[in-house]
């Protein structure tokens, strides 16, 4: 599997640097998130280095999803959250701080002042038909 011998999650999939392992197979490996957002945030990698969303093989990010998947009912059974996000984030803009594909599953509480909801605000309807025009023409 491609390797990037610089990126931290590399290492940790190497085992050069320690983390709280939670689940591996042959394609990913789930660990806890040393920065929690909340209690239980666990990542799930592909072993497969890749910066993104935009980069990462269609066999990786299927395996990430269903580990992912798999984690998500643990921590739900584990924890009885209110809530839980399950979080992939490309590029500085959208929070990435480590370029290898990776998801986090999210346990949330009501009220715990999390940054990352936004509020149901009606759109443009003209304005969304148009931006999905242009989007279908890239597909």
């Amino acid at each position: 599997m491609a390797a990037d011998p610089d990126c931290i999650f590399c290492k940790i999939i190497a085992g050069e640097i320690p983390c709280f392992r939670l689940y591996e197979d042959d394609a990913t490996l789930a660990f806890m998130d040393i920065n929690p957002a909340n209690d239980g945030h666990v990542l799930v990698i592909p072993k497969e280095h890749s910066a993104d969303v935009h980069a990462v093989s269609a066999d990786a990010i299927t395996a990430t999803v269903l580990t992912a998947q798999k984690i998500a009912a643990a921590v739900q059974k584990t924890l009885e959250p209110d809530g839980l996000n399950l979080l992939q984030c490309n590029g500085p803009a959208a929070a990435q701080s480590v370029f290898h594909f990776h998801m986090h599953v999210l346990p949330r509480k009501n009220g715990d002042a999390l940054k990352m909801n936004w509020g149901l605000n009606p759109g443009d309807m003209d304005r969304i038909g148009e931006i999905a025009e242009r989007i279908r023409a890239n597909l």
